[in-house]
């Protein structure tokens, strides 16, 4: 129970978007749409995830002198296996996304916590801080998107990654009001820095309570 409590407050807490502030090149650039965020949300996720487990099982006979090649290669693998099956089952992800599904290989998150977590610890505890990092970035990623699609289109709408149809579209702000800013970079920008700065005071102020028992 107190992992399952733990694998929760780090979503929040340890938020590699909004809290620790990785992979933000890609947040910025893809966030136009929800179908863009869960596309690469679930594609780091997965990659993150199997990484971890890989790197933790061979972290006992992995030379430190060579360590940071050897995760590069897992992560790499990966990375090509995952791009060649969204190329093969959802094309409209793959041009959607383009050049930054390649680029997950460099994604600061996951080496990052392959070198600070996974090769120091067992599988089950590795599996579970890439389930919980890979999640909590999906959830950044879906947060912007939605705010950005809605305040730029006026509508939040859903694609089947296989087939392109529609799953849902609902009309929310007239086309009058639409802010259209938030379908560029700067948008991209003001959406990241309130999200940052409303979870920095969620933060600020857990931390408060805690000092106050």
């Amino acid at each position: 129970m107190k992992t399952l409590g733990n694998f929760l407050l780090n979503l929040l807490k340890e938020n590699p978007v909004f809290g620790l502030y990785l992979g933000i090149c890609s947040t910025l650039a893809i966030t136009t749409n929800l179908d863009n965020a869960i596309g690469m949300g679930v594609s780091v996720l997965i990659v993150l995830t199997i990484s971890n487990i890989m790197i933790s099982s061979i972290r006992k006979i992995t030379p430190d002198e060579i360590r940071i090649p050897v995760y590069i290669i897992v992560i790499a693998t990966l990375t090509k296996a995952i791009e060649l099956l969204i190329k093969a089952f959802a094309p409209t992800i793959d041009a959607a996304l383009g050049v930054y599904l390649p680029l997950i290989v460099v994604n600061c998150i996951i080496l990052g916590r392959a070198e600070a977590y996974a090769s120091k610890n067992n599988i089950w505890k590795s599996t579970l801080d890439g389930l919980n990092m890979g999640l909590a970035y999906t959830l950044s990623l879906s947060a912007m998107s939605i705010i950005r699609q809605i305040l730029a289109d006026g509508v939040l709408s859903l694609n089947n990654p296989f087939n392109s149809t529609l799953i849902f579209q609902i009309n929310i702000i007239p086309a009058e009001y639409r802010i259209a800013i938030f379908k560029e970079p700067i948008g991209a920008f003001l959406t990241f820095a309130f999200l940052a700065a409303g979870v920095a005071a969620i933060q600020n102020a857990a931390a408060k309570k805690a000092e106050v028992k």
